[in-house]
């Protein structure tokens, strides 16, 4: 059994508690929040996101509870420290962690620069332990199928596609726009979009774009990736909207030779393949809560840990890939240009 510790009690740190729950071979028996007393003591009710259920009250008195993360690393009952911590602290929280003998799992993004991530990830080789980051797209019962259609080949040459990510300004996030705390709509939100292109795509050789901004932080953006076989068109769209009436929407259209694949998540758009032959499929998904997709990601984690095998989903060098994207990215955006990824 691993025994993990939370850190950070947020949406994202009751949304992968939640998950927990569900998932054989783990166990929470810690949780560690420094600012929001009431949470740690099990009022929940101001957590809120843009999925999922809204936050509770929460029975605490079975659990382990901290305020400073050195005294959750000291806990010899903790195995596993998972961090939901603001995007700004991911780093050093991570690195203090890996040092105090604990595994992560790190909430997406790796953090907001790929150097600190490349620092992350050579921290866990030189430790010993095992860092994963909670990119949780691939997890998506929509994305798995997409990455089985490729593996399998069935329906010939991978073409490109688009990816969509768009929300309405999440003003329940405090200093989401500031790039030295969350990163913006392009690290926080876009950043999803990048880590599965970089995955399923492989890393192209230049990025270019689009988009309105707040100064100098695009605020809602379109993206060209460019790769050396022209074959490939894929791009993506993404950000946020003004009007709070705006639900999230995520989804994709992504071309094979033989077949197009589409859907739009959150927005009762199914998973629909279109076939060479003019026939439309609508493929059978399995069905579960909002928490699925993290359940089978943490599933992964826990394989991951027990048998110290790296995950090809979840490896941090291939999370501040997607960082270095992203930021390559905004340069082409604000420049107004194409910019090589070198």
């Amino acid at each position: 059994m691993i025994r993990v510790g939370i850190t950070g009690i947020g949406f994202m740190g009751m949304i992968h508690y939640l998950a927990y729950q569900n998932v054989p071979g783990v166990e929470v028996v810690a949780f560690c929040e420094k600012y929001n007393k009431e949470r740690l003591n099990g009022d929940w009710t101001s957590i809120k996101g843009n999925f999922g259920p809204q936050g509770t009250m929460m029975d605490m008195s079975k659990f382990a509870r901290y305020t400073e993360l050195e005294d959750l690393i000291a806990d010899p009952n903790v195995d596993m420290v998972d961090i939901c911590l603001p995007p700004n602290q991911h780093c050093d929280a991570t690195i203090a962690c890996l040092k105090g003998g604990k595994h992560v799992f790190c909430e997406k993004p790796i953090a907001l620069k790929s150097e600190e991530g490349k620092a992350m990830a050579q921290t866990a080789e030189e430790t010993g332990k095992m860092l994963n980051i909670g990119h949780v797209l691939p997890f998506f019962p929509q994305f798995r199928f997409l990455i089985e259609a490729r593996e399998s080949g069935k329906w010939g040459k991978l073409l490109g596609g688009n990816f969509s990510r768009v929300i309405s300004d999440p003003q329940w996030l405090p200093k989401f726009f500031d790039m030295d705390v969350v990163g913006g709509p392009m690290l926080d939100l876009h950043i999803h979009d990048a880590h599965f292109i970089r995955y399923f795509f492989g890393m192209p050789k230049a990025v270019q774009g689009v988009g309105r901004c707040r100064g100098n932080v695009p605020e809602y953006f379109n993206v060209q990736y460019l790769y050396d076989d022209p074959d490939y068109t894929v791009t993506a769209t993404s950000g946020i909207i003004k009007q709070q009436g705006r639900p999230f929407t995520f989804g994709f259209e992504v071309h094979f030779e033989k077949a197009t694949v589409l859907t739009e998540c959150f927005n009762e758009t199914p998973l629909t393949v279109l076939h060479e032959d003019g026939t439309v499929e609508r493929p059978e998904l399995p069905g579960g809560s909002d928490t699925l997709p993290f359940e089978n990601e943490i599933a992964e984690v826990v394989r991951c840990v027990s048998s110290g095998e790296k995950s090809s989903l979840l490896d941090g060098q291939l999370a501040s890939d997607a960082v270095s994207l992203c930021h390559k990215e905004i340069e082409a955006i604000v420049s107004k240009r194409p910019v090589s990824i070198s």
